[in-house]
């Protein structure tokens, strides 16, 4: 068990860096993924690295305000696959954000059609 302790705050000290800044990420394999999927390959694949590009802009002018948290959450499931997406990790920081900004459950539920119970 005391193995492990080192162990943890070195993966630590290695993950906070990576959550400070912008990933940096190859969108090549994203984009001709989807440039095989269309029959307009050519296209496709510009349209897609267009997209990736503003995206990583985005990112890079709203990074310190999303939560160390979420950047790490989101970095780790966008590159689970092995194809990571600027456009993927910017939708899923967006969501976190759009979640922590839901009214707060106060214990109340509206119920919608039951009949009064006796």
């Amino acid at each position: 068990m005391i193995v492990l302790i080192p162990a943890v705050i070195l993966a630590a000290q290695i993950a906070m860096p990576v959550a400070n800044r912008t990933p940096q990420f190859n969108i090549e394999p994203t984009c001709k993924g989807a440039a095989n999927a269309s029959i307009a390959m050519r296209s496709e694949r510009e349209l897609c690295l267009e997209k990736e590009k503003k995206a990583r802009l985005e990112l890079d002018r709203q990074w310190a305000d999303f939560p160390g948290g979420d950047r790490g959450r989101c970095i780790q499931s966008t590159s689970a696959g092995g194809i990571p997406s600027y456009v993927e990790l910017l939708t899923c920081l967006e969501i976190a954000r759009q979640v922590r900004e839901l009214p707060k459950d106060d214990g109340l539920r509206a119920t919608t059609g039951a009949a009064p119970s006796r």
